[in-house]
């Protein structure tokens, strides 16, 4: 499975973007702010190519997708949230945006969730690229 995001310019304390799973539209995405010098929980993740596994994760206490192997970066997720106040360097993702959050985050994190377990059950590779 093949995951890209193509993010807008960084506005608004946020940054914007759109995801694809192998070329189709799935939803709207929301990271921190785009930097060249990493400020801890404010600074979204370098652009590149990145895989991509299922895990739990202590913080949310259940299994989420995980990056792996983000340089200068621990434990980035995809998760539901709606606003930068919501992510910690994180990607969350919605089914509607504006100009500073995502809306019907559920919606679109259980749509997009579905698609990644199974790829993972196939045991198919899973790579995000981030733009």
């Amino acid at each position: 499975m093949k995951i890209e995001v193509t993010r807008e310019p960084s506005a608004n304390g946020c940054t914007i973007g759109t995801m694809t799973l192998d070329g189709v539209f799935e939803c709207y995405t929301l990271e921190d702010v785009v930097r060249e010098e990493k400020i801890f929980g404010e600074t979204a993740i370098p652009a590149g190519t990145y895989t991509v596994v299922v895990s739990y994760s202590p913080r949310f206490k259940r299994d989420l997708p995980l990056l792996v192997s983000v340089p200068g970066f621990e434990g980035v997720r995809i998760h539901i949230g709606n606003t930068a106040a919501d992510t910690h360097g994180c990607i969350l993702v919605g089914r509607t945006h504006n100009a500073d959050s995502v809306g019907a985050s559920t919606l679109a994190f259980n749509s997009l969730y579905a698609k990644i377990l199974d790829a993972w059950a196939r045991h198919e590779s899973i790579e995000i690229t981030l733009q």
